[in-house]
């Protein structure tokens, strides 16, 4: 019996939570990302799996909330300046795209034997990307917010914004006797920009006056249910205007980016939008009808590899044509040459005016699906395929036989400032870093900085490790910092080291190592500031010193016993804030537990940079 159908209990809430809590970190562990994981385990527990379901697309309808969400959030970073900027995107690039690949996509249809109509919808479906899939994409690469992220975002929403043409074409090209009459077409459009234009309104007059109102009320729970009651009711105005609801919702956060909400309404979406964009993948998985791929599946495979390749080749030809660079269009096509959960809605739309039979469309669905699984994995692929991009080294000399008493690796900020007393002194330094961008920029300010990467031995040879009194390692990773200290003490091991530690773990590591001098990144800065604040309360200077001198006796005995005894070691010299000390609870292995002020005192949550500053 499937799980949905025995009512209240909490047996098809404990089977769905664990199939993404099994599936998702054991792909992410093999290299195949958290979306194949999630679509995985769907077709697992799903009625052609394990049966746990019968009906997906109950779960699907409400699975779709976590893309609404999502698209929220994204909006939230998108302010309307920015989005201004990115028009050319949208209209320019966005268009010139969906126009292309819709065309080729309709004329594989037409080449194969379909009649025109069924071509088109065809194509225009596979046309419409997975926003969750390619923003998901985006966000675990960190490329949303780079230029090549937000062309894709822009093409996006150029999509979302084409469901709406797509939809009245469809009913023009439905048979005789199932199109709409011209006036409800002509209705629907102008309902559509309708809603449009009244959302605009209403973000820019009212969202802004009444958050501020309920934050008068103090009570979070409500500001909870208004954040829920805009991103929820902006989708349901465009959903019933004919619209995308993720477009509703987007708009909404645009509108609300500017606001001084803005990072609370973040902070109240983001489990919604984590859960049930999760539960939006289980429920594709769950869609995939294995019965219909077993009976069609030579035609399921050919129209899959055929839509792939061909709107593949239509975006790599038109990020081509406008100017990216071959690595950027390679990846934009591997990443968008796929359909997406808008196919969906247009093909049931063109199935409900004739144009489509339950056949095709389940087979079209399907071609859908199976799209949406291989774009993880052809990923995956392009990254051993792609050769590793060179970075352009035009007016940056590479670091070779330098000679300077000092070696400095790593010139950000920490760097910078780190060199003015050597510089000051007339200490001859030599300077590498792997940042090109970095190393231009710091050419202006009148420093030599060559290309070097620390982590590899030949790179410190060039650079004159060996040769130099010491190496001062000014790098921001932790990993880092303790591959290259490291790798200089078992080669160089009469060199001087001198490191930046990333917390209290990583300077224990670098104690252990047995680098001369390590300085947690945060401390002295947050010690001195934490001195003059006393000194601005009242407190007379000479006392704010000396508890400061208190506080520094008491850091180092911790640290000496944590060295001995483990990161929990020596907690008793802490001074906390509490009425009364209660046990010392461990936190949870959930990242980085602590934030970054809390991990200045406190142990971090994991890993062996683990241990705070």
């Amino acid at each position: 019996m499937a799980v949905e159908t025995s009512g209240p209990d909490l047996l098809s809430v404990v089977v769905l939570l664990g199939a993404g809590v099994i599936a998702v970190p054991l792909f992410k562990r093999l290299g195949l990302g958290s979306i194949l994981g999630y679509l995985a385990a769907g077709v697992l527990i799903g009625p052609f799996g394990l049966k746990f379901f019968s009906d997906p697309e109950t779960i699907l309808h409400v699975a779709e909330l976590g893309v609404v969400m999502f698209l929220f959030i994204i909006g939230l970073e998108m302010q309307p300046s920015r989005l201004w900027g990115l028009r050319k995107d949208i209209f320019g690039l966005g268009a010139l795209q969906v126009g292309f690949c819709a065309l080729l996509l309709t004329g594989v249809g037409i080449a194969t034997g379909f009649p025109v109509a069924q071509s088109f919808v065809a194509g225009a479906g596979f046309v419409l990307t997975s926003t969750a899939i390619v923003m998901q994409l985006l966000e675990e690469r960190a490329e949303t917010a780079t230029p090549q992220g937000q062309r894709m975002v822009s093409i996006l929403l150029l999509e979302d914004l084409a469901i709406v043409p797509l939809l009245a074409l469809v009913v023009f090209l439905a048979p005789m006797g199932a199109s709409a009459p011209e006036g409800i077409r002509w209705m629907a459009i102008g309902i559509g920009i309708g809603s449009i234009a009244g959302l605009i309104l209403a973000g820019k007059y009212l969202l802004n006056p009444l958050f501020g109102f309920l934050a008068q009320s103090r009570a979070r729970e409500v500001m909870t249910a208004a954040a829920l009651l805009v991103v929820l009711g902006s989708a349901l105005l465009m959903q019933v205007s004919g619209l995308s609801m993720a477009m509703g919702a987007f708009l909404a956060g645009v509108l609300l980016s500017e606001s001084t909400f803005r990072h609370q309404l973040e902070a109240d979406i983001e489990p919604f939008r984590g859960i049930l964009l999760g539960l939006f993948f289980l429920a594709v998985g769950m869609s995939l009808d294995l019965g219909v791929v077993a009976a069609n599946w030579k035609t399921v495979i050919f129209y899959v590899i055929a839509f792939k390749l061909v709107k593949g080749t239509g975006i790599y030809l038109v990020a081509r044509v406008l100017k990216s660079t071959n690595r950027e269009a390679i990846e934009r096509a591997v990443i968008m040459a796929q359909g997406g959960e808008f196919a969906f809605v247009l093909y049931a739309a063109a199935t409900a005016v004739g144009i489509l039979d339950g056949q095709a469309n389940a087979i079209l669905t399907a071609v859908i699906i199976f799209s949406m699984f291989l774009t993880p994995l052809l990923l995956v692929a392009l990254r051993y395929l792609m050769p590793v991009e060179k970075q352009d080294l035009e007016g940056v000399e590479v670091a070779e036989g330098l000679s300077g008493s000092v070696l400095i690796i790593g010139f950000g900020r920490f760097g910078q400032i780190a060199s003015q007393p050597l510089l000051l002194r007339g200490v001859d330094i030599s300077i590498i870093d792997n940042d090109i961008e970095m190393i231009q920029a710091a050419a202006k300010f009148g420093f030599k900085v060559y290309y070097g990467d620390g982590t590899r031995l030949d790179i410190l040879h060039a650079a004159g490790a060996g040769r130099a009194q010491a190496v001062l390692v000014c790098v921001d990773k932790a990993e880092t910092i303790l591959s290259i200290a490291g790798l200089i003490k078992s080669e160089f091991p009469l060199v001087q080291i001198y490191a930046r530690a990333y917390d209290r773990g990583t300077t224990i590591e670098l104690i252990k190592i047995g680098v001369e001098y390590q300085m947690r990144e945060t401390f002295e800065s947050a010690v001195i500031f934490g001195q003059n604040t006393l000194i601005g309360l009242g407190v007379e200077p000479a006392e704010a010193a000396e508890i400061v001198v208190d506080v520094r006796r008491r850091d180092a005995e911790r640290l000496d016993l944590q060295l001995a005894g483990g990161i929990w070691a020596g907690t008793d010299l802490m001074k906390g804030n509490a009425p009364v000390p209660g046990p010392l609870i461990k936190p949870r292995s959930t990242g980085r537990a602590l934030n970054e002020e809390t991990a200045s005192v406190l142990p971090a949550a994991q890993g062996a940079d683990a241990g705070g500053a």
